[in-house]
């Protein structure tokens, strides 16, 4: 089937990147949110986007360096094509839909791509109420982090056109997307989601059988995880660990700098999920109680302006 309806559930760090890609690529896109409060938040992340994508291409113009793979095909554009492809993002940022319907956001959905809080019974729940809108040809796919698809396709009525496609954050840089079926997954779901992560300029990463954390994150959260552990049990601060990471590896950035871009509160709903969080004196329950005071305070990363690093 042909996808052309798309809608994303959720207005995050990894909801907003999806949805302005998508209609950066042309796809008609609607963004659900809870509620007018979460729509008023969301759209500063939306313009802080255009603001990226136009800077980002015109910087094209002049340093080969600023070229991202999600943006262009090609680094080698002339002056014009390039601002075609600034008209593109302006015009992306204008078409954009908000609702907080359900019935409005799945009437006419070809694909849902759902990127709510790392929390099942969120999932489930939404999952739940929105099947009474879908039509019938409606794909349903998960951005989860590390939650298997087959642990929620029942909920969503559809399991065979059920399925997790998995984004990198700062898509339009980092362009892949990771592709990963239940048992269940019917086969021109599966590939109908392939293709479409192709003309969302991403990268489509296939994954033969279900693995937490796909494959990124199957890297990724053990790293974060080593680094938080280093934090909440005090043999370290957090600006120690990454010059320790950074200098040692040469990597550009270190872990709570990665954490801050991920954000916290997804950092948090990922470690709540270890059973031996119950035990106060774990490693696990040191790091999801680190990571809570930070939140409760307001400091969730990058897009709240501060996390473990203030940010202008």
């Amino acid at each position: 089937m042909g996808i052309e309806n798309v809608v994303v559930a959720g207005g995050g760090v990894l909801g907003s990147q999806i949805a302005y890609q998508a209609a950066y690529k042309g796809f008609n896109v609607t963004v659900w949110l809870r509620s007018e409060g979460s729509i008023d938040r969301a759209k500063p992340k939306f313009e802080q986007l255009r603001q990226t994508y136009v800077e980002t291409l015109e910087a094209m113009k002049t340093d080969p360096a600023a070229y991202c793979r999600g943006l262009a095909d090609s680094p080698e554009l002339a002056a014009d094509q390039i601002d075609q492809l600034k008209q593109k993002a302006q015009q992306a940022f204008e078409a954009i839909r908000f609702t907080t319907s359900y019935e409005q956001a799945a009437c006419n959905a070809d694909l849902v791509i759902e990127a709510i809080a790392e929390d099942p019974a969120q999932k489930d729940a939404f999952y739940a109420e929105l099947a009474k809108y879908l039509p019938e040809q409606t794909i349903l796919v998960t951005n989860s982090s590390t939650l298997l698809p087959s642990q929620m396709a029942q909920a969503t009525g559809r399991p065979e056109k059920f399925l997790a496609l998995h984004f990198a954050n700062r898509i339009w840089r980092n362009n892949t997307a990771e592709v990963m079926g239940h048992p269940g997954t019917d086969a021109a779901a599966y590939n109908a989601v392939v293709q479409f992560a192709a003309d969302l300029g991403m990268v489509s990463l296939q994954l033969h059988k279900e693995q937490p954390g796909y494959i990124l994150n199957s890297m990724l959260v053990p790293f974060l995880n080593a680094a938080e552990a280093l934090y909440a049990t005090g043999v370290a601060d957090p600006e120690t660990i990454d010059k320790t990471w950074m200098l040692g590896t040469g990597a550009p950035l270190g872990p709570f700098r990665i954490l801050d871009i991920v954000g916290l509160t997804t950092a948090y709903n990922i470690v709540v999920l270890d059973p031996r969080t119950k035990d106060p004196d774990s490693v696990p329950a040191k790091i999801a109680a680190a990571l809570k005071e930070r939140i409760d305070a307001g400091k969730t990363g990058v897009d709240a302006g501060e996390g473990f690093y203030r940010y202008r």
